[in-house]
């Protein structure tokens, strides 16, 4: 049973918890980490690199519906196992567009899910993670522990190589709650103004993963097999296969600015927390079931488990990741609007060579 240091330890004054410093939890402060620190890794090639634009393959057998404007698209009358190479990196493609794509009713085994990631590029050296829910009272618990734990995130962002493809199948699940949520990082980049825009181009955000280690120590007092971190990556980055710059900080490991001054990086990620909070018109919910699956792109989204009361043990799935390239800032990306906006006035208004339409 999950129970947090804190609640061991009730002040008589008020009848509530008292935080234990790290120092002197016992839980965090005998744990010793079984494994090093992972060195930079260079990744294989895309596999959206060798899709078909166009996915003829894909969508001459699965039927495609855009669940909303910026983020999300359902994939129906198709099974993951059935797919072919050419028809994996047409999907690749497609979830490095629109973020996340969903599919229902799904036969995959554990092992079929680990062979069909492979494809994809690198796993971790446990290719597979099973994933339960939340039922704890977060808002309570954020009292007394450092880490948003059910708080928007990139999966590992504070990673040298970050995840680019995580994909999650859902083997128990209750009827009602249990949702995830994703938003678009190309939409949070696209809703800032001009100003903001060029500030954040400008900027590293820190992605720790210190605040995660404690936390989970403190709950469990096993987890982290490796010592925490801090990697400091572009707070834009520009997704290697699309060109478009996303927004590239989440509430659940970045913490600061390293440019700024303390005062002025906490009212910026106060900021950016706030533009991921109320970013409704680039977020996506997804209702899951038993066979349901989700695989998104970690470079241009941010996502969290919704919290409820469900029973605890009725939600579990078997999540598998890959490793994607480190992040960085191209001066010459665009975003994602920007790019319609381009291409919508060079249609209208074509280039021409001597009156010949080029």
């Amino acid at each position: 049973m999950a129970t947090l240091e804190a609640h061991k330890h009730i002040s008589p004054d008020s009848g509530y918890p008292t935080v234990i410093h790290s120092s002197f939890n016992p839980k965090i402060k005998n744990w010793v980490p079984f494994e090093p620190t992972r060195e930079p890794i260079e990744p294989p090639k895309d596999r959206a690199f060798f899709a078909d634009p166009e996915k003829k393959a894909l969508f001459t057998t699965a039927k495609r519906t855009d669940l909303t404007e910026s983020i999300g698209t359902l994939l129906e009358d198709v099974q993951l196992s059935m797919l072919s190479e050419q028809q994996l990196d047409e999907l690749a493609l497609l979830v490095s567009e629109r973020g996340v794509v969903f599919f229902r009713d799904q036969d995959l085994t554990t092992d079929q899910q680990v062979k069909i990631f492979e494809h994809f590029g690198i796993l971790d050296k446990h290719p597979h993670i099973t994933i339960k829910g939340s039922t704890s009272d977060y808002r309570q618990d954020a009292v007394y522990t450092p880490w948003p734990l059910v708080g928007w995130h990139a999966d590992t962002s504070f990673e040298i190589n970050p995840p680019s493809y995580s994909m999650l199948r859902m083997e128990n699940h209750p009827p009602v709650g249990g949702d995830t949520a994703w938003v678009s990082q190309y939409g949070l980049y696209d809703a800032l103004s001009d100003t903001y825009k060029r500030l954040f181009d400008k900027l590293h955000a820190v992605h720790t993963s210190r605040l995660q280690y404690d936390t989970i120590l403190d709950l469990w007092g096993v987890g982290p097999s490796r010592p925490p971190i801090d990697t400091h990556h572009p707070a834009v980055r520009t997704h290697p296969v699309t060109g478009l710059n996303a927004l590239n900080i989440n509430e659940g490991f970045v913490t600061a600015f390293p440019e700024l001054k303390k005062a002025e990086s906490d009212k910026l990620l106060e900021f950016a927390n706030f533009h991921i909070h109320s970013a409704d018109d680039h977020l996506v919910r997804w209702k899951w079931a038993v066979g349901s699956v989700a695989m998104w792109d970690n470079r241009c989204t941010i996502h969290r488990a919704i919290p409820g009361k469900y029973p605890n043990g009725s939600r579990q799935g078997v999540r598998t990741t890959v490793f994607g390239e480190k992040p960085y800032f191209d001066s010459k990306g665009e975003g994602r609007e920007e790019r319609e906006t381009r291409v919508a006035t060079e249609q209208s208004h074509p280039k021409t060579n001597g009156g010949i339409v080029v």
